[in-house]
C-alpha cells in the first residue's frame, strides 16, 4: 500500500500512514512491523559480530596459525577492523541511495549482502587446508560484510525515525538496540553452549562453522520483512514534493551542506561505538586473553550483562522522550569518564561478584547510548540528505574508532604492558562524546528536520 492524502483524496482506499495538512498521523501496526524489519537486520549484523568475537581464539587457530597466542588474536582482530575500513564506502554508495530510491528498496540490499557475507565465512576451508587462501577469503567475507552494514545502521535508524510518532520515537528508536543486544546474545549464547557441549578439537575442526552458516535463514526471514514494508512517510512525502522521482542530492551538499551535524555526529557515534565495541566485542577477549579469567564463567558474565541491558533498554528509550536525549546521553558520558577506572579495577579482582559489578556497571552506562542515539542521530539531518549524511558520518565515525577499539587497546596493552588501557580508551571517547552532546539540539518531541509532525494514530498503546 501506498501513503494517502485523506485530506486531497477522500475516496482513497484506507492508508496506514496519514498525511494531514499539518501532521502525518501514523498506524500503531504499522510502525510496530517497521521497528520489527529494521531490528532485525541489526540483531543480524550483531549476530555475526557476536560469533566472531567469542570465536576470536579458535578463528585464531583456524585461519593464523602461528606458535604465539597474542599474534593470532591481533591477526583475527585485525581481519575484524578490516570490515570497518570499507564501511565509509558502503556508506557512500547506500546512503545517497536511499536518498534517492527510498529507504525500503536498500536495507532489503543490505540484508542480502550481510547474510551472504556471513554465510561464507562458514564455508571457508581452514589454513591447514588450502594455505593462506584461508585468511584471504575470510578478508573478502568480511569486506562484504563491512561494505553492506555501511548502509545497514544509518538506514535501519532513519527507517525507524520515519515512522515514529515524534512523542514516541525515543521508545521506537531503542528498540534497533534491542535488536543488536538480542542478536549478540544469539551468537554469543549459542558460541557458549558450543563450547560447552563440544570438545577443543571439535570446535576447531567444525563446530565453529554452525553459527557463520545460520545466517542463510536469518537474512532469508529478514529479507522477507522488510519487503512487505512501506516506503517511509516522510520519504514518500518528499517524493511527492519533486512530484516524479526524487533528484539526485550531490554528494557535496551531504558533506559540506551538513558540516556542523557530521561533525557533532561523528562525536556521538565515537563514544557510542568505543564503548559498546569495548565492552561487547573486545572484553569477553580482555577477561580471558589479559586477566586469564576463566572462559566460560567470562562468556557468561557478558552474556547476563547484555540481558540486564535488554530489559532496561526500553524504559531507557522511553525515558529519553520524557527528559529529553542530551541528558541521558551526557550522563552516559560522565559515567564512563568517573567509573571505568573503577570498573576495570573491579574486573582485575577477579572474583565472580567483581566481575559482575564492574561489568554491569559498564553495561548500564552503555544503555544511555543505546537507548538515546537511534532517535538522536537522525534527528541532525533534513529528510533529503538524512540517509546519506547519516551513513558517512556514522561509518567515518565506527570505522576510524569504533571497529577498530579491540585491534588497538589490544595493541596498546601489548606496547605498554597495561591492563587499565580499556578504561583510559574509554575515558578519553567520553570527553569527546561530552563536548558533542554539549553542542547538539535537543530533538525529543519535536518533528524531524524537514518533515511534517507526527503523532500516532488510535491504539497506539
Amino acid at each position: 500500500m501506498s501513503t494517502a492524502s485523506v485530506v486531497a483524496s477522500p475516496s482513497a482506499p484506507e492508508s496506514r500512514t496519514a498525511k494531514a495538512p499539518d501532521a502525518t498521523v501514523t498506524d500503531p501496526a504499522l510502525v510496530r512491523r517497521a521497528v520489527k524489519a529494521a531490528a532485525l537486520g541489526n540483531a543480524m549484523e550483531w549476530f555475526d559480530f557476536g560469533v566472531y568475537s567469542y570465536l576470536a581464539v579458535t578463528l585464531g587457530k583456524v585461519f593464523f596459525p602461528s606458535g604465539n597466542p597474542t599474534a593470532q588474536l591481533l591477526s583475527t582482530f585485525g581481519a575484524f577492523a578490516a570490515a570497518f575500513l570499507v564501511r565509509p564506502l558502503g556508506g557512500l554508495v547506500f546512503g545517497p541511495l536511499g536518498d534517492r530510491v527510498g529507504r525500503r528498496k536498500v536495507l532489503a540490499l543490505t540484508m542480502i549482502m550481510m547474510a551472504v557475507g556471513t554465510f561464507a565465512i562458514g564455508l571457508i576451508p581452514s589454513y591447514a587446508a588450502i594455505g593462506v587462501g584461508a585468511p584471504v577469503l575470510l578478508l573478502v567475507a568480511r569486506l562484504v560484510q563491512g561494505f553492506s552494514t555501511g548502509g545497514e545502521y544509518a538506514g535501519a535508524s532513519t527507517f525507524i525515525a520515519e515512522y515514529a510518532p515524534d512523542r514516541r520515537r525515543g521508545f521506537l528508536g531503542s528498540w534497533l538496540e534491542f535488536g543488536t543486544l538480542a542478536g549478540y546474545i544469539g551468537g554469543a549464547g549459542l558460541v557458549t553452549l558450543m563450547t560447552a557441549l563440544l570438545s577443543a578439537d571439535d570446535l576447531t575442526s567444525w563446530g565453529w562453522r554452525v553459527p557463520f552458516l545460520i545466517a542463510g535463514p536469518m537474512g532469508l526471514i529478514g529479507l522477507y520483512l522488510r519487503m512487505r514494508l512501506e516506503e517511509t512517510p516522510a520519504f514518500a512525502a518528499e517524493v511527492e514534493k519533486a512530484e516524479q522521482d526524487r533528484p539526485r542530492v550531490p554528494l557535496r551538499e551531504m558533506v559540506t551542506g551538513q558540516w556542523r551535524a557530521l561533525l557533532l555526529c561523528v562525536g556521538l557515534v565515537l563514544v557510542f561505538n568505543v564503548t559498546d565495541y569495548m565492552l561487547l566485542s573486545y572484553m569477553p577477549s580482555y577477561l580471558t586473553g589479559e586477566l586469564h579469567y576463566d572462559e566460560t564463567h567470562g562468556l557468561l558474565v557478558v552474556l547476563g550483562v547484555m540481558a540486564l541491558m535488554m530489559i532496561v533498554q526500553p524504559f531507557a528509550g522511553a525515558l529519553t522522550d520524557r527528559i529529553g536525549r542530551r541528558p541521558v546521553i551526557a550522563a552516559g558520558c560522565a559515567g564512563f569518564l568517573l567509573l571505568s577506572v573503577p570498573a576495570l579495577l573491579l574486573l582485575r579482582e577477579g572474583s565472580l561478584l567483581a566481575v559482575a559489578l564492574g561489568m554491569g556497571a559498564l553495561g548500564l552506562l552503555l544503555v544511555c547510548f543505546t537507548a538515546s542515539m537511534p532517535s538522536a542521530l537522525p534527528a541532525l539531518f533534513p529528510t533529503k540528505v538524512r540517509y546519506g549524511s547519516l551513513s558517512i558520518g556514522f561509518n567515518v565515525s565506527v570505522s576510524l574508532f569504533g571497529g577498530t577499539t579491540p585491534l588497538v587497546v589490544t595493541a596498546l596493552i601489548g606496547a605498554t604492558g597495561n591492563t587499565m588501557m580499556p578504561a583510559y580508551y574509554m575515558m578519553a571517547a567520553a570527553v569527546i562524546g561530552g563536548f558533542a552532546v554539549w553542542r547538539m539540539a535537543e530533538s525529543a518531541g519535536r518533528p524531524l528536520p524537514g518533515s511534517a509532525p507526527s503523532v500516532a494514530g488510535r491504539h497506539a498503546g
